[in-house]
């Protein structure tokens, strides 16, 4: 089991090797020599500046398990051998075969990072320094594994809610010690940590520019507030949300103009139709954030990060819905333009014949922002206002996002007079904003608040299957996750239960 072996780890952890990189991001950078006795608040804070380490999400249930994505039967048919069973599954939010998917490593990134936190934690009073960067490094751990567990929790286990509160959990880890239960506890204690770190976390003293660039892969009040604001947001809490979203907003509100900061990159031209009549080269176009897979540059760059975190998909196809396509105003939104790549199926070999459909595409094919934004937080300090009735104020908020991503004109201010009107553009506004990346955990909350009006059903209509192949000549099924379904709940990896001797127990269906 991947909890068991990491903590394992703990005899070998005097030993850390930290790995740096764009150091001109770091205002001290870590040291490059290869392995260092952790003696010092130095040490630590060069495991914690490794943000390497912390800022990839290999989340898959948010990728694909959505009505933000989908998997169109016509795009499917064009080249099946384009999509790997895994995909289908999560698409179809399987459950009998998805326990048993060798590549599935969102479980055991997560609690890599929280084993980091730990570590931050069991040494930082054991070492030398000052009491004010033992202050910071505490809050920069508590912070990681607040974030790690409340992606594990809202990605593995049931919506927190009065009827869930006992349901299966996560194990609990607060040390580097593998003699720590690795049962699963109920979701009740899950939160009631994922709190207690919130606000240890909340006691960092450190401010986002504070050296007048953004370290935002470091906890800061702005980043911290960022997540909070997050958090409240899916408990339902209006209030706590809105004041986090302000206190962030207060420490930090800087935007991308699209209009004047957006371009395109370096174009990909690609043969379709070889060798027939019809044979032509298409330019695709992408955004500059395409440019480079492995430098970090525009990433770090990205000046409206809170905490840098990426969703990351490996197989390099965010395929949107033909809903969340619509959603956006294809001659205005400059989100639009130059995030939905046109053509970009070609990229994904679907050229002989060609068959063309988009690819939402944000830093290079595989990464788009995930950890809280400053447009994050104006998006729910407008639903938080419409929520509570200030309506007024809520579009305020969501407007003056708009400003950012919309080429000028009447379309860019929205408008509404009654409640639930504003409600249901803000949610639509945050679709635009943060497809993939929270519709998942949107969906959770959205089907267990106080408001029918905003429920969410996902279905879809594919190919039966089984666990090797896609039966592509048998009749069509439709395939339904229902407001209350147990499949909010992802399976968890069976690699963990059986290492774990059946300690670890699957969620029931």
């Amino acid at each position: 089991m991947f909890i068991n072996k990491i903590y394992r780890l703990l005899p070998a952890m005097a030993m850390l090797t930290f790995i740096t990189s764009c150091d001109k991001y770091l205002d001290e950078p870590p040291s490059k020599t290869s392995s260092l006795v952790v003696t010092t608040t130095a040490h630590l804070n060069a495991l914690l500046n490794n943000y390497v380490t912390f800022y990839r999400e290999g989340n898959r249930t948010a990728i694909y398990s959505t009505d933000d994505a989908d998997l169109p039967l016509d795009v499917y048919n064009a080249r099946p051998s384009t999509f790997s069973m895994a995909q289908v599954e999560f698409t179809l939010w399987d459950i009998n075969n998805l326990p048993d998917d060798g590549r599935e490593s969102f479980w055991s990134g997560e609690f890599s990072k929280i084993f980091n936190a730990n570590l931050a934690l069991s040494y930082v009073d054991k070492v030398t320094g000052t009491d004010e960067e033992k202050a910071v490094i505490k809050a920069d751990a508590h912070f990681i594994r607040a974030y790690s567990y409340w992606l594990l929790a809202n990605t593995y286990c049931l919506p927190y809610t009065d009827a869930n509160k006992q349901e299966a959990g996560l194990p609990i880890k607060l040390s580097t010690s593998f003699e720590e239960p690795v049962a699963r506890q109920p979701l009740e204690k899950v939160y009631e940590l994922i709190e207690s770190d919130l606000a240890e976390a909340l006691k960092t003293p450190v401010s986002l520019s504070a050296s007048g660039t953004p370290r935002h892969w470091r906890a800061s009040k702005a980043g911290v507030n960022g997540f909070a604001a997050r958090y409240y947001l899916n408990r339902n809490n209006y209030a706590e949300a809105l004041k986090h979203a302000d206190a962030a907003l207060a420490e930090y509100s800087r935007l991308v103009d699209y209009n004047t900061e957006m371009r395109y990159g370096i174009d990909g031209n690609i043969t379709i139709n070889a060798g027939t009549p019809s044979a032509q080269t298409v330019t695709i176009k992408y955004p500059y954030t395409h440019n480079n897979q492995s430098d970090m540059t525009d990433m770090i760059g990205w000046k409206e990060f809170l905490y840098f975190r990426m969703l990351n998909h490996e197989s390099w196809w965010y395929m949107p819905s033909k809903a969340l396509l619509d959603l956006y105003d294809h001659d205005h939104d400059l989100r639009y333009e130059y995030h939905i790549v046109e053509n970009y199926s070609y990229d994904r070999g679907l050229i002989k014949p060609a068959y063309s459909y988009p690819g939402y595409i944000f830093f290079f094919k595989d990464r788009i922002p995930s950890g809280p934004t400053v447009a994050e937080m104006l998006l729910i300090k407008a639903e938080c206002l419409a929520r509570t009735g200030s309506i007024g104020e809520a579009l305020t908020a969501v407007n003056t996002l708009r400003a950012k991503r919309m080429k000028p004109g009447p379309w860019v201010n929205l408008t509404a007079v009654a409640k639930d009107a504003a409600i249901k553009i803000i949610l639509e506004e945050r679709r635009r904003e943060m497809p993939f990346t929270q519709r998942w955990f949107d969906i959770r909350r959205l089907n267990n608040n106080d408001d029918p009006t905003d429920d969410v059903i996902l279905s879809r209509t594919f190919y039966p299957y089984t666990n090797a192949q896609v039966q592509t000549g048998q009749p069509l099924q439709t395939y339904t996750l229902p407001k209350n379904g147990r499949r909010f709940a992802a399976p968890l990896p069976q690699t963990e239960i059986i290492s774990s001797n059946g300690l670890i127990e699957q969620n029931k269906y």
